[in-house]
C-alpha cells in the first residue's frame, strides 16, 4: 500500500537522504529515511528485523511503501527517534545529540534499551549528570545511575540529593533501585548531616577565618573598637576569638535555625536561605550599627560556612553495597 499525498513530513538531515533504504515513521508522524546498515551495526534488534523476509505490496496489504521504500512504524516520537538515530550514525554524518532535558534523556534511554543499543546506554546515561538536570532530578538520576552500575555518577547524584529532605517522597524511578541502595543513600544523607553538627559548637573555623572579632563585631553585638551596638544579646556565651562572648540574639537564632535545617538538607541552599532570613531580621530591627554592614557581612559569612560544610561533606563516603559494589 503506497502512501497518499498526505504523507508525513520527512525528518531533517541527515535523515532525509535520497539513497536511504528504509523509512522509520515516528509516532507523531515524521518519516526518517535511514540506512539499514548503520542501524544493524548499532543494534542487534534492527539487524534481526532487517534480516527477516520483507513483505511487498503484492504479498501484503498492510505494508506501507513510500518512494519505493518500506515504512516501519515505531512507538517513539520524532524528537526521541532523532536523538536515538544520531547515536547510531557515524560521527561524520551525525553528531551525538545534546540531551539537556531529563524527560528527553529518559525517553531516549528507554528506546536504547528497547532496541538493545548496549554500547550507547552509558553515553546516554551520562547526559543526566549535568547540574541543570541534577538540581531538580537528583533522586531520579541516582536511581538510574544505580541501575546502570555507574559508580562515579552514583556518588555525584548522591551529593545533589542532599538538597532533598532526609526522607524523600515517592518518585517513579525508585523502583529501579534495591532497598540496600536506598538505605545506603539515606545513611549517607544522615552521616553528612551529623558531620556538620560539630561546626555549631566548635567555632574555631570562625576564628581561623576572621582572626579577630573586629572583623565581624555584629556576631557578638558590639561596635568595632568597643561598646555594645544595642542589639539584644543571647544568654549563650560562645568561645570565639580566644574568649567567652555573649552573641547577638539574632545571630544565635540564625545558627540554631540553620543547623536545624541542615539536619534535613545539608547543602549550600539551606545556608543561603537562612542567611537571607537573618539579614531581613536585622533590617527590621534597624540597628544603626548593624543594619548597614550585616547584609554584606552575613553573605560573606554564609560563603565561609558553605565552604566549610562542603569540605566536611567531601569526607563522607557513599557506602558500597554488598551485592553490586556500585555505591
Amino acid at each position: 500500500m503506497s502512501d497518499s499525498q498526505d504523507s508525513p513530513a520527512f525528518a531533517s538531515p541527515p535523515f532525509d537522504h535520497v539513497k536511504a533504504d528504509v523509512i522509520l515513521r515516528s509516532s507523531d508522524g515524521v518519516d526518517f529515511r535511514v540506512f539499514k546498515l548503520f542501524l544493524s551495526l548499532a543494534s542487534p534488534f534492527f539487524e534481526t528485523l532487517f534480516d527477516l523476509p520483507q513483505p511487498s505490496e503484492e504479498t501484503s496489504t498492510d505494508v506501507v511503501i513510500r518512494d519505493g521504500l518500506p515504512v516501519v512504524p515505531v512507538s517513539e516520537d520524532g524528537r526521541t527517534l532523532n536523538s536515538l538515530l544520531r547515536f547510531c550514525y557515524p560521527c561524520t554524518l551525525a553528531e551525538d545529540p545534546k540531551l539537556e532535558d531529563f524527560r528527553e534523556v529518559v525517553d531516549v534511554l528507554e528506546a536504547v534499551k528497547k532496541y538493545s543499543l548496549d554500547g550507547i546506554e552509558r553515553t546516554v546515561c551520562k547526559s543526566l549528570f549535568n547540574p541543570q538536570i541534577l538540581e531538580v532530578n537528583s533522586l531520579r538520576c541516582f536511581a538510574i545511575a544505580c541501575r546502570s552500575r555507574m559508580q562515579d555518577e552514583c556518588v555525584l547524584a548522591a551529593k545533589y540529593t542532599l538538597r532533598e529532605p532526609l526522607v524523600p517522597g515517592w518518585f517513579q524511578e525508585i523502583e529501579l533501585i534495591t532497598s540496600t541502595e536506598l538505605l545506603s543513600l539515606l545513611t549517607y544523607h544522615r552521616r553528612c548531616s551529623d558531620a556538620l553538627l560539630t561546626l555549631k559548637d566548635d567555632l574555631t573555623w570562625i576564628t581561623n577565618e576572621y582572626q579577630h572579632w573586629n572583623a565581624i563585631p555584629w556576631v557578638i553585638a558590639r561596635v568595632s573598637g568597643s561598646g555594645h551596638c544595642g542589639c539584644p544579646r543571647s544568654s549563650v556565651e560562645r568561645n570565639v576569638f580566644g574568649s567567652e562572648y555573649p552573641t547577638a540574639q539574632w545571630w544565635e537564632d540564625f545558627m540554631d535555625s540553620t543547623f536545624l535545617d541542615l539536619r534535613d538538607k545539608p547543602c549550600a541552599e539551606t545556608i543561603k536561605s537562612n542567611v537571607e532570613k537573618a539579614i531581613h531580621t536585622v533590617r527590621q530591627r534597624n540597628c544603626r550599627h548593624c543594619a548597614p554592614v550585616v547584609p554584606a557581612g552575613m553573605r560573606d559569612f554564609g560563603i565561609v560556612l558553605t565552604n566549610k560544610i562542603e569540605e566536611l561533606i567531601s569526607q563522607v563516603s557513599l557506602s558500597a553495597t554488598k551485592h553490586t559494589g556500585v555505591i
